[in-house]
């Protein structure tokens, strides 16, 4: 189970307006969530304490286990959610792409072709974890911006103390994200106003 990879091919099957900045911090809280799951680090105060991956792992999780922090005191959950998530979601696109999940159809080849899901045992695993409204990968969904189409008062709640952290981090890293966006906006309307030539 990959949980990053079934937000991203949900985020595919929903087509919602999901910005690639959201989706990024989604997928790292994603890949984080894996990885205190399977014991590869835990919190301690809200920094990662780096573990060890029981086994082989998806490479994108092997990767997100080795870009921890591994001197005391660590890295608090919300900062790496910023450093990992930077382009994550064109990463996980490209990995989707590479092993057969996600095909190009149309256009010149790797220029102007849509991005499809063919039916794969990855998209079913997706669709049923969506389905039996798994609560990690539904309020991650939610976090990114992708609707339910429920008022989300009946989905199972999330009874982990360390995946309810991250969540909450990802959380609050999103309204991060849409309130610079804002701030960015006003500022260049601003900038616009005072260079606009008067009739």
């Amino acid at each position: 189970m990959s949980t990053p990879k079934d937000l991203l091919i949900v985020a595919l099957q929903d087509g919602g307006p999901v910005t690639q900045g959201e989706l990024s911090l989604g997928l790292a809280a994603a890949e984080l969530i894996d990885l205190l799951q399977v014991r590869a680090a835990r919190l301690d105060g809200g920094r990662i304490v780096p573990g060890r991956l029981p086994g082989p792992a998806d490479p994108l999780l092997e990767e997100a286990a080795a870009a921890f922090v591994t001197d005391d005191p660590y890295e608090p959950v919300d900062d790496w959610l910023w450093r990992r998530g930077e382009g994550l979601a064109a990463t996980y696109l490209d990995a989707l792409e590479a092993d057969g999940t996600l095909e190009r159809r149309g256009g010149r080849p790797f220029r102007d072709a849509e991005r499809v899901l063919p039916d794969s045992p990855a998209r079913r695993q997706a669709s049923d974890r969506r389905d039996a409204r798994e609560p990690v990968l539904l309020t991650l969904a939610e976090i990114v911006g992708l609707a339910d189409g429920s008022d989300g008062r009946d989905r199972p709640k999330v009874t982990d103390y360390a995946v309810e952290r991250v969540l909450g981090a990802a959380e609050e890293a999103v309204q991060e994200l849409e309130a610079e966006r804002q701030r960015r906006l006003i500022e260049q309307a601003a900038y616009d106003n005072i260079w606009r030539v008067p009739e």
